[in-house]
């Protein structure tokens, strides 16, 4: 009798754990009692609005800068600048930089949102996945293969990296401004796995599910 009495407890607290989880999830986009302003100013809510009518929903990483919008224009003016302007780096290649580094420092926010751009540039599901466990085993261009293995190392020694290493990635065609973007695209993913891991921040559940074929 005791011992059935334990396991319906266990079974109704894992229960009420699993919902608490999912409202914040829902809720509040990382584990910090943050919420947005409200209302949101004009010109945030149209970009958000932008963002629905376009992904089909506002990452939560927008949502979770939001209880400061000067914090948020910034964050989405770096992002904007490093992953959608103008550059020798394909948006396809500066995400596969965000999985990567993502994959060595197991974020799951941004393991998860670049991985579902990932699939959906490249039209590859398989890559998407080769790419958040293991990029090594992905039949890569040397060009690509090359891009990813400097951001790693720049993700776990960048004091590591010499002129050699900059020069393997001018050998297989990248500029020097491309070799610049290869390593700010690098290092800003590192910041954002750094700060969305601390604060348990919790992607969209949409993304999940996207582009698997």
């Amino acid at each position: 009798m005791q011992d059935s009495t334990i396991t319906a407890n266990m079974v109704m607290t894992c229960n009420r754990t699993r919902k608490t989880n999912m409202s914040r999830q829902d809720d509040m986009p990382t584990a910090l009692d943050l919420p947005m302003v409200d209302p949101l100013p004009e010109q945030t809510q149209k970009y958000f609005d932008i963002c629905q009518d376009k992904l089909g929903l506002v990452p939560n990483v927008l949502k979770a800068h939001a209880f400061d919008i000067e914090k948020l224009n910034a964050f989405t003016a770096l992002y904007n600048n490093i992953m959608l302007a103008e550059s020798g780096l394909s948006k396809l290649e500066r995400e596969m930089i965000a999985v990567v580094v993502s994959s060595e420092n197991k974020c799951f926010y941004c393991l998860t949102a670049h991985g579902a751009a990932v699939r959906e540039l490249s039209g590859d599901p398989a890559l998407g996945e080769m790419l958040v466990m293991n990029y090594r085993v992905a039949n890569l261009p040397a060009r690509e293969r090359a891009m990813l293995d400097f951001s790693v190392q720049l993700t776990k020694a960048s004091a590591t990296i010499e002129e050699s290493d900059r020069q393997a990635l001018r050998d297989v065609g990248f500029s020097e401004r491309d070799i610049w973007d290869i390593a700010n695209t690098a290092a800003f993913y590192n910041m954002t796995n750094r700060v969305a891991s601390s604060l348990d921040m919790r992607p969209n559940p949409e993304y999940h599910a996207q582009n698997r074929g």
